[in-house]
């Protein structure tokens, strides 16, 4: 299967449908009045995650995911039937980013968590909504609520508590195959494994997720290789195990490879060298492994450094046994963290937002923005007088007229919102 885990798409909730203009008109019924229903409301975006699923290849050839707009409000009080919501099924450990603000929306850690991208817009008020004592025959209704939309970065960070490292050919893929059922592929040449690998490994009554990560080589974290690539994946691992030929067969040095890899790792992110990380000396039945491991041993004295063989199968069990007894000490640690940010509370005084702001770019040109008024002009229907004036209304109760005033605006002035321009008279 396809290895896909990054993909860039657009996500586009569905709009509200507009509200009606309407007025009930029956025989017989005197003052029938407004009527106009309301619009219904557009289709969200949720994705759910599922333990099936292991690549992003079913969404990566989408260039959008798009969910249907609400139907407009109809006469006699009849509202809009809503949009049906789209649910997209993705690996766990799916992290989906907002690539126009790059904001994180959603980190897809368990099965079957289901979590909502980008909600719909609600359906826009018939005149109904609008009639009051004072004015008993509205002219206006609401045009619907657009839908979230925005680029998005789906990305899969797999969800391994240990990962093994290291440069090509250290046995990596070896190694996953004695401790797991998993089989990946095993050759002799550089790059066998061009996907990561997951395995359920066993300590005792423990078990724990191990992935074998394809082999890194010098400049991975500037794209080399397979570097950017998998890199990301390393970010999840409780515990990192990282494979060290001591064999030295291909003529290359043990500690030079462990420092190359380390300082590739740090370059990605400094954190990933603060995780956890346990030395794996591999091919320990090569000849002269044995030396070279005291050569290691004393360069790296602050390092848990374990002999084994992956031909031979000794050794593993005391790497396994040491690589469970920190899982257990990871996870402990993170469900207390989760417990006191649960439990710690900052209290904020979030100051109002007056929900725009006026900007003067050139001599006579005034620019109202702002994601509250902005909202207001696309939802207020201007196609007839009354709809106009309801929206000078509001910006009138929201302080913009006066705010104009104070900062110089004159009669003539033109005032911009959005794509529509007006002239300013005090």
């Amino acid at each position: 299967m396809l290895f896909v885990d990054k993909v860039k798409l657009e996500i586009k909730a569905g709009n509200g449908g507009n509200g009606a203009i309407s007025f009930h008109r029956e025989k017989y019924v005197d003052k029938g009045g407004p009527a106009g229903g309301d619009g219904g409301r557009g289709g969200s975006i949720y994705f759910t995650s599922d333990s099936g699923l292991t690549t992003l290849l079913d969404i990566k050839y989408r260039r959008i995911i798009e969910a249907k707009s609400g139907e407009n409000g109809g006469k006699n009080n009849m509202y809009g039937r809503s949009a049906e919501d789209i649910y997209v099924k993705v690996p766990v450990g799916t992290v989906v980013t907002n690539l126009d603000d790059n904001r994180i929306i959603a980190d897809f850690k368990k099965p079957n968590e289901t979590k909502l991208i980008a909600k719909g817009g609600r359906g826009g008020r018939g005149n109904a909504k609008f009639c009051n004592s004072v004015n008993q025959v509205p002219k206006v209704a609401e045009n619907g609520e657009p839908g979230e939309d925005f680029n998005a970065s789906v990305e899969l960070k797999l969800l391994a508590d240990v990962g093994l490292v290291g440069l090509p050919s250290v046995g990596k893929s070896s190694i996953i195959s004695c401790v797991s059922a998993c089989k990946p592929e095993i050759a002799s040449y550089h790059f066998t494994t061009l996907i990561p690998n997951l395995g359920v490994v066993r300590s005792g009554d423990d078990s724990f997720v191990m992935a074998d990560l394809p082999g890194l080589i010098e400049g991975a974290s500037q794209g080399k290789g397979l570097g950017l690539q998998f890199l990301r994946h390393i970010e999840r691992c409780k515990v990192l195990i990282h494979v060290v030929d001591m064999g030295q067969e291909e003529g290359r040095d043990a500690l030079e490879d462990f420092r190359v890899i380390n300082k590739e790792l740090e370059k990605y992110k400094t954190i990933l060298l603060n995780k956890p990380m346990i030395v794996a000396a591999n091919k320990m039945d090569v000849d002269g492994a044995k030396e070279n491991l005291e050569r290691f041993k004393k360069e790296f004295k602050d390092y848990d450094i374990f002999p084994i063989s992956s031909l031979t199968h000794s050794g593993l069990d005391a790497l396994i046994f040491k690589a469970n007894e920190i899982v257990k000490k990871e996870k402990e640690s993170a469900l207390l963290s989760e417990e006191d940010i649960q439990t710690s509370h900052v209290y904020k005084i979030k100051e109002k937002d007056k929900g725009y702001i006026i900007t003067h770019p050139s001599l006579h040109l005034w620019v109202v923005s702002g994601e509250r008024i902005e909202k207001l002009y696309r939802m207020t229907n201007i196609t007839d007088d009354e709809g106009f004036m309801y929206l000078i209304s509001v910006m009138r109760k929201m302080g913009i007229d006066d705010e104009l005033t104070e900062l110089g605006a004159v009669d003539g002035d033109t005032i911009k919102l959005c794509d529509l321009e007006m002239d300013y008279f005090s």
